[in-house]
């Protein structure tokens, strides 16, 4: 059984950096997630601690400063990904890998920008949700049945309770095109009917903007999906966290201790 965690991190702080490392220690998971990851100290904190405990590491530079994401591995990766998504209109965004899971699957952690109501922010998220379904619908069929999509997509579907104002159809056309090319929400699978909440806006109302998706091939392999809404409720992001556990074999790599004595002040 192979566990995964996604998690928006916000840009963690350095102290809520180290905060997250303790959260992520305890759970042990085989593929970790992040979006809204930063060129900061907190961002190099995380990502250098799990590499000195021998975890797989995907990152994509950042482009002057951009919020972006990456993808964390204790199964073993048969190739770094970089050429698959070279073609999103912001490639920073975007950390995909292939693991060596029985059978071969394709992982992607996804941060969509968010906008307000400013035409260029509009067209920057459009952009990059237009180039992003391209190059899934455009990836060799084997590929995209066994890719397992997963981040903060910054979008609700389109028959979301309450259905909020104020979103677009080419936002509603993410998760419409996901569906349509054989994507499975893993949490609508495991619990139909049910709405989810994965942020709160400043007026208690919820919104679904996190997700994990599988290709066609990997609907009989869900074994569950929750919302962790502790990542929220202890102060680590304002995001909830989504954990989901599928049925592949994998040989997982040995990795070391992640709570160790060093400090983020050495950054």
């Amino acid at each position: 059984m192979l566990t995964a965690v996604t998690v928006n991190i916000g840009a963690a702080s350095p102290a809520r950096a180290e905060r997250l490392l303790s959260w992520l220690a305890e759970r042990d998971d085989d593929v970790i997630l992040l979006t809204e990851t930063s060129a900061g100290p907190g961002t190099k904190f995380l990502l250098e601690r799990f590499q000195r405990a021998g975890y797989h590491v995907v990152k994509t530079p950042d482009i002057a400063g951009d919020r972006g994401a990456a993808l964390i591995s204790r199964i073993p990766l048969t190739g770094h990904e970089p050429d698959l998504f070279d073609q999103v209109s912001i490639p920073a965004r975007v950390a995909a890998a292939r693991l060596d899971t029985s059978p071969r699957t394709w992982w992607v952690s996804v941060y969509v920008p968010s906008r307000d109501r400013s035409a260029d922010k509009t067209t920057r998220k459009e952009m990059f949700i237009t180039s992003l379904l391209k190059v899934i619908e455009q990836l060799p069929a084997d590929q995209r049945d066994h890719l397992v999509i997963g981040g903060d997509y910054n979008v609700i579907a389109a028959d979301h309770r309450p259905l909020h104002p104020g979103f677009l159809p080419f936002e509603f056309a993410l998760l419409d095109t996901l569906n349509a090319v054989g994507f499975t929400d893993t949490h609508a699978h495991c619990t139909p009917d049910v709405q989810s909440y994965s942020w709160i806006g400043r007026t208690g109302d919820g919104y679904c903007y996190d997700y994990v998706h599988v290709g066609a091939e990997l609907p009989e392999r869900i074994r569950e999906c929750v919302y962790l809404h502790e990542t929220r409720e202890q102060g680590l992001t304002d995001h909830a966290a989504v954990q989901v556990r599928l049925h592949l074999e994998a040989t997982r790599l040995t990795c070391g201790d992640l709570a160790g004595p060093d400090s983020i002040a050495l950054f």
